[in-house]
């Protein structure tokens, strides 16, 4: 995977960083039910992590922010495979399974249809491209990024802003969850090596509809993981302003 270079100190890419940050959500929520289909809807995923390390001698942290793939999300970390070789870090290298906080993020992309979504510090750098520059710089990725003035978080968005709130296949599939549940109830409390339930899974991908009908079917909203958070702190901490009201009732 390709990486270009940027100063951390031009304004674009700090607002870059934020921008990804405060958006990883939707990332997580498309990957989290792309991790559901039969037939992949996405050509490419992947998150921009700020790697770090401090060599002898230097009082700064020398930091590389490169692309890692195989995403995984616990609510707090992110978790991948590093698909980038380090410039100067000793620390990691290509092909490294590594978790990162969620704070760490710098930018997350994914690809669908020809079309791609965030990408936050790759359209800082465009904008400060020439023409041909940006063809150069496409052509490499093998993507069309459009327009770096507008980027795009969810899927249709311009043609159904409401996917901003919810993801379609969240409400699309409430018949068919709720039917699972009636015939596997053990899933309501079931828990991973970590403690998550399936409401912890759902809370940290926004999805509404789901946790409606989980607590119908009478998903225990305290239930917490080995590290003692609820559904509820998950999405209070990635502010799903939507489903908290749910969550806290």
């Amino acid at each position: 995977m390709n990486i270009y270079f940027a100063s951390e100190k031009n304004p674009k890419i700090l607002e870059a960083f934020k921008k990804a940050q405060e958006t990883f959500k939707f990332f997580w929520r498309e990957l989290s039910w792309e991790y559901r289909r039969i037939v992949p809807a996405l050509d490419l995923a992947c998150v921009k992590l700020a790697f770090s390390q401090q060599f002898p001698g230097d009082e700064n942290l020398t930091v590389e922010h490169m692309w890692i793939n195989e995403i995984d999300f616990d609510g707090e970390n992110v978790y991948g495979i590093l698909v980038n070789q380090p410039n100067e870090l000793t620390n990691v290298k290509n092909g490294d399974t590594v978790s990162i906080p969620l704070e760490q993020i710098s930018d997350w992309l994914f690809a669908s249809v020809g079309k791609t979504y965030g990408g936050f510090t790759i359209h800082a750098m465009r904008s400060e491209m020439n023409k041909k520059e940006l063809e150069e710089h496409d052509n490499a990725w093998g993507l069309d990024f459009g327009d770096f003035n507008d980027i795009w978080v969810v899927r249709d968005q311009q043609e159904n802003p409401e996917n901003l709130i919810e993801h379609p296949m969240s409400k699309n599939m409430g018949e068919k969850l709720a039917e699972f549940l009636q015939q596997n109830p053990g899933e309501l409390t079931a828990k991973d090596e970590y403690g998550y339930t399936l409401l912890h899974r759902e809370a940290i991908a926004g999805n509404k509809t789901s946790i409606e009908i989980l607590k119908s079917a009478g998903a225990d909203l305290q239930q917490k993981t080995n590290l003692g958070k609820t559904a509820l702190d998950f999405a209070q901490l990635l502010k799903w302003e939507h489903i908290i009201p749910v969550l806290n009732t």
